[in-house]
């Protein structure tokens, strides 16, 4: 069977979302996907992000990372999305990719995409779930496969028992407060297990 196409797609701002999607990146190549990891487009200007040390390092060290287009979409089979929360919903610059893409999707070009999605907040209460929800909202418009974790393993429960995807506090060192690696790899993994069963099931 062809490998499963896996795009791990993420913003942000001071790299706690690209923390998040290379460790998911790292779990589908383990559970033998072929991955690109990609950001998405900035919008902030560059006078906001020189201004803050934080998120002008973060920048600077993910330079080389590529751009999502819709070209990725539309060559993945699965998608795992981390983007944080902005007032309970998905960051400006994560919800304008998801809104360009309507050629693809009026083309039906998005279905059956396998997808899960993760988040962050700097309080433990910050809109991360709603976030999550979010994003799976507009996955439902494209008649993708929502792959949530639930409480399928006990890496779930150790992250803090989030069912709709992993998600983290940020703390005031700018490091995650809980301990969620294990639980992003489950996720990971069982999104590339549930698009081989839908490959091995089309062909």
């Amino acid at each position: 069977m062809e490998k499963v196409k896996f795009a791990v797609i993420y913003y942000s701002m001071t790299g706690i979302n690209y923390q998040l999607a290379k460790w998911a990146a790292e779990a589908a190549q383990e559970a033998g996907a072929e991955v690109r990891i990609l950001k998405v487009h900035e919008l902030a200007p560059e006078a906001a992000i020189n201004n803050n040390p934080v998120w002008k390092a973060n920048v600077e060290a993910t330079k080389d990372i590529a751009e999502a287009t819709s070209e990725d979409l539309d060559w993945a089979d699965a998608i795992v999305f981390s983007v944080p929360t902005r007032f309970g919903n998905l960051a400006a610059q994560m919800k304008q990719f998801i809104d360009l893409q309507g050629g693809l999707w009026s083309k039906g070009k998005l279905m059956n995409k396998v997808v899960s999605a993760m988040s962050s907040a700097q309080n433990s209460h910050g809109g991360q779930e709603a976030t999550v929800k979010s994003l799976y909202t507009s996955m439902m418009h494209w008649g993708a496969i929502i792959v949530s974790p639930g409480y399928t393993d006990e890496s779930i429960f150790k992250a803090g028992g989030n069912p709709y995807g992993t998600t983290v506090t940020q703390g005031k060192d700018g490091k995650m407060v809980e301990d969620v690696k294990d639980a992003v790899f489950h996720q990971a993994k069982r999104t590339v297990e549930v698009a081989k069963w839908l490959k091995k099931g089309k062909e």
